[in-house]
Formats: C-alpha cells, sequence, structure tokens
C-alpha cells in the first residue's frame, strides 16, 4: 500500500524554487531516507508533508487522500508526525508531561494545560505516555524535568513526542544532530528498534551517510530540489551523480 505520494510538487520562495516537481512515494513499512547537499529542499519537502508550508503547486497524498490545505493537527490526527532537527520539547514540564501533552494533542487535536492537573482521568492518554517512555528510554526518568536532561536524551524523547502521537508515518529531520557519537549510536539503536518492533513506516533527513545506509530500505537524493536519484543504499552507493553532487565524487 502506499502510505504517501506527492505529484508534480513545487515549492517557491519568491524566485527561489525550494522543491521542483517532486515526484516521491512511500509504501507502507518502508524506511526512506531523504539525502542531499545543504540547499537541496530537504526540509522544505517535510514541511510541506507536515502541512507546515503551502505547496506552491502539486499535490500530496495520504493514505489515498489529498491533504493539502489541511491544518497540521489533521495530519497528525491521520497519522503522519514529526521530529525536528532541534530538541522540540516543554523543557519547563516533567519527561511524562511532555509525552502526556502530545498523546492527548494526537487524540483531540487541541488542548488546554488545564488537562495536567486532571491527567489521572485520562487513563488511555497516560498509558500510551507510559509505553512512549518505555520504548525510547526515559521511562525511569519520568518525573524528572525535562530541561534537565542531557541532551542526548532530549532528542530521545523528543522522538518519543512524535511517537506518542502513535503516527503510521514518523518523519525524522536529522534526530542525531549535535550529537556526540555514543548518543548518535544509542539513538541509531533506537530507530532499529522502533523499525524492528513496530513496524513503523518512517521518513528519514539524515547527513550521516553511515546512519543512512545502516536503517534504510531505500534512499532518495535531492539536488536543487529535484530528485536526482532514488534506490537502495548499495545503488545509491554505486552512483556517480550521487556522489557527485552529494560529495564532490568522493566515493560513498
Amino acid at each position: 500500500m502506499t502510505l504517501l505520494k506527492t505529484d508534480g510538487l513545487v515549492k517557491k520562495f519568491g524566485g527561489l524554487v525550494a522543491t521542483d516537481d517532486v515526484n516521491l512515494s512511500v509504501e507502507e513499512n518502508e524506511r526512506v531516507s531523504i539525502i542531499g547537499p545543504n540547499g537541496a529542499g530537504k526540509s522544505t519537502l517535510v514541511n510541506l508533508i507536515t502541512r507546515r508550508l503551502d505547496p506552491t503547486e502539486g499535490d500530496i497524498q495520504f493514505k489515498g487522500e489529498s491533504i493539502v490545505g489541511r491544518d497540521p493537527h489533521e495530519v497528525v490526527q491521520m497519522g503522519i508526525s514529526k521530529s525536528f532537527q532541534t530538541a522540540s520539547i516543554f523543557s519547563e514540564l516533567t519527561v511524562r508531561e511532555n509525552a502526556e501533552i502530545a498523546a492527548l494533542a494526537a487524540e483531540n487535536g487541541s488542548f488546554g494545560f488545564k488537562f495536567l492537573q486532571h491527567r489521572e482521568s485520562l487513563t488511555g492518554v497516560h498509558d500510551r505516555a507510559t509505553d512512549t517512555l518505555d520504548a525510547v528510554g526515559l521511562l525511569g526518568q519520568a518525573d524528572r524535568t525535562a530541561a534537565d536532561l542531557p541532551y542526548g536524551d532530549k532528542r530521545r524523547l523528543e522522538i518519543g513526542i512524535a511517537l506518542a502521537a502513535e503516527p503510521d508515518l514518523l518523519l525524522m529531520d536529522e534526530p542525531t544532530a549535535g550529537m556526540s557519537p555514543e548518543e548518535t549510536e544509542s539513538t541509531v539503536d533506537l530507530i532499529e528498534e522502533v523499525k524492528r518492533e513496530l513496524g513503523l513506516t518512517f521518513v528519514l533527513i539524515e547527513h550521516d551517510m553511515e546512519i543512512v545506509f545502516r536503517i534504510s530500505d531505500r534512499i532518495v537524493v535531492l539536488n536543487r530540489g529535484q530528485i536526482i536519484a532514488e534506490g537502495t543504499p548499495d545503488e545509491i552507493r554505486g552512483d556517480d551523480e550521487v556522489q557527485e553532487a552529494y560529495l564532490g565524487g568522493v566515493d560513498l
């Protein structure tokens, strides 16, 4: 089943064409990485899919239904969730409260902070938050203020927030950015565990090619807003055009 499809997707910022006739499809349970040099249009593409940007031209379909014109919270409720390039958490709240907010927002679309006063009555939200924190290895720090977490754990919490929405499609924008080698390894292990245990469909934007080749079923290469290649990790590794565009001819 094709879970996500873009058709002739164009996004212009004045005279700048950030995405240029992008036709992308992602199958259910597939793990797709989007790579390319800085300015290739990767983050713009993800922001179009998550409805944080409106396309200039083209269509985006999720589960066979166009999502152009929908609000971001609507596509979350439909089953699309995103972890951001930098940790996006409620620093003043506890780790558990962060997960509960994400679970409740995905369920209801919007919320007031007063729900925190009555969250014990929201059994499903509480259980989902607990399961999510357990999955990302943060259950033991559930009552800790999020601001006090080490950077790597903040990024893990941010992935957990995205997972708390119980998405069918998870988009991850450079989930290991700014991490130490040890934190990166731990996060990649987490992504692989999510891939293995949940069978989750995800789209990953990542500059670290070792990570991309390790966890991807298929790789899509963007350059100057256009898809210039796509294929398995082995196919992309041997593509001369990709090597030239992405690394100036250096072997991947």
